[in-house]
């Protein structure tokens, strides 16, 4: 089963969106969802991410970050 994570941050307004957005297509393909809080932890994930959220990885490789094209996710998770 892949994982799809979502990378956000409570101040990030396309967060939600991209969210609902990837959850139905994570369904169809039997993917789960992990959604993780950039500014949560020990401060590496927001380094690392910054003010790049949300960004989604696929089974963690990057795939996309601000917006996702559902065909990109479709093509990732097959």
């Amino acid at each position: 089963m892949s994982v799809v994570t979502l990378m956000t941050r409570a101040t990030c307004g396309s967060c939600a969106r991209v969210e609902a957005q990837i959850r139905p297509i994570a369904a169809r393909f039997g993917a789960e969802v992990e959604i993780v809080d950039v500014d949560a932890g020990d401060g590496s994930d927001a380094v690392e991410f910054g003010d790049r959220v949300p960004v989604v990885l696929v089974d963690g490789e990057e795939i996309a970050c601000w917006e996702i094209d559902d065909e990109d996710l479709i093509d990732a998770l097959r």
